[in-house]
């Protein structure tokens, strides 16, 4: 189908129903309808395996599901059968449900590195305990987060350090200092400057580019020598970097982390785990001043901590980080020929470990470009592509990388015109794309 035959009316109608009693009209600001070309940003009404479905009836092949959160695929049966199975048992009580610690036991059991976790149902409710547990436990108020990855929280501490920081007080984020990644010599000066200042160090263990060698180990050995706590944020690396998450991987164990996203494959259950001499502060059995770690009404609901079994169980079982990266292996390595085959190899360029792939667009001078993004975004649309990322599931098979290759092939063609007229314009349908933090609607 060509762009301009693709329309979405049902989907336009419904995202005004949304904006008229949701702020933003999502839940998510990553899944407002500003991340999307105009007027072509599906609403989506079911999905299974790897496909979704829009209320216009279009079906998509789909990257970035949920966010990441759903990495084996929509309705996977074995986590809706454990799912299921609790339901009819009661999903929430006045006291404890064993599946709480059956859940815990199986959580700490995959991540060895852990020795006590609390769930809940987010991941900023998670890292936002993190951080209150270090100042606690260190009785220092600064926190020094990794400047070069995107989010951590929703909470003040965080959200103060970006361009929405509207109701935020400043002497909130004057707490927050940031260091490079990658960099332990900035990293050290920053501590020296603040010292006896900073309670922890958060930060994402990888991201778009493998740590440098031997750099996580020097955090791990500045954090000691500086008094800091190390905290990972495993959101995203937990189960797609291994089932240990990157932690595991890369054999350096932080005081603590928090874990979210694939956990639940699409269920409410986030985690915050690490060595028990802290996480126990927030516990009933050390003779200090309280923590209010996590106490949340539906942090253990049965089901959900159900789902995070399952999710745990078939990574184990059925090998689905390895799958994951084969996948992005082949999808990675398909775009990038069908780029270069266009002309545009210097211009749509896919970065990321395999199972955690983005893509950048860039201009005629090599820039980041939110027009030639839009481009993109509107021919891989049409083409039944829905990929604000390249992030695979591994409900994925041949034939979905394959068709994904050539609507990717097709994009780049029309991305190649574009700038041989040095215009995109032509090609957007409306006002492009915005990024997700910025001061005004």
């Amino acid at each position: 189908m060509s762009t301009e035959e693709f329309r979405l009316p049902r989907s336009r109608a419904a995202n005004e129903r949304l904006h008229a009693v949701i702020p933003g009209g999502a839940h998510t600001y990553a899944k407002g309808d500003d991340q999307y070309p105009e007027d072509l940003a599906p609403v989506i009404s079911h999905g299974r395996g790897a496909h979704v479905w829009d209320v216009d009836g279009n079906r998509y092949i789909e990257y970035g599901s949920g966010l990441r959160s759903v990495s084996l695929g929509h309705a996977h049966p074995r986590v809706l059968e454990a799912v299921r199975r609790e339901l009819d048992r009661g999903t929430n009580f006045v006291r404890p449900s064993i599946v709480e610690a059956e859940a815990a036991e199986r959580f700490l059991a995959t991540v060895p590195t852990a020795e006590m976790v609390k769930f809940t149902k987010n991941g900023s409710d998670a890292t936002t305990a993190a951080v209150r547990l270090a100042r606690a436990v260190t009785g220092r108020s600064r926190v020094a987060i990794c400047g070069d990855h995107p989010f951590f929280s929703v909470d003040d501490w965080f959200i103060g350090t970006t361009p929405m920081s509207a109701g935020i007080p400043a002497s909130t984020t004057e707490l927050t200092v940031a260091f490079p990644y990658g960099d332990l010599a900035a990293t050290e000066e920053l501590l020296t400057r603040h010292r006896d200042e900073v309670a922890c160090l958060v930060l994402e263990p990888a991201g778009h580019t493998e740590p440098p060698p031997g750099y996580l180990a020097g955090l791990r050995a500045l954090a000691d020598r500086h008094g800091c706590v190390l905290v990972f944020d495993e959101m995203i690396t937990g189960f797609r970097w291994s089932e240990a998450g990157a932690q595991g991987l890369y054999g350096v164990v932080p005081d603590l982390s928090t874990f979210g996203k694939a956990l639940g494959n699409g269920f409410a259950v986030s985690a915050l785990a690490g060595r028990r001499e802290l996480m126990e502060r927030g516990g009933l059995r050390h003779p200090g001043d309280r923590v209010f770690l996590l106490s949340t009404t539906h942090g253990a609901e049965t089901h959900s901590l159900a789902a995070a079994m399952a999710v745990q169980t078939t990574y184990t079982e059925e090998g689905t980080t390895a799958r994951l990266h084969a996948l992005g292996e082949r999808l990675a390595s398909g775009v990038r020929e069908a780029a270069a085959a266009m002309g545009v190899g210097d211009h749509v360029v896919v970065r990321g470990r395999a199972s955690n792939l983005v893509f950048a667009t860039l201009d005629e001078d090599l820039r980041p470009s939110q027009e030639y993004r839009t481009l993109f975004l509107r021919q891989l649309l049409a083409g039944g592509v829905l990929a604000p990322s390249f992030v695979v599931s591994g409900a994925l098979d041949d034939a979905d990388i394959e068709r994904t290759v050539d609507v990717v092939a097709e994009a780049c063609g029309v991305y190649r015109k574009a700038l041989d007229a040095g215009d995109p314009a032509p090609w957007l349908g409306g006002r492009p794309v915005k990024p997700v933090f910025r001061r005004l609607a």
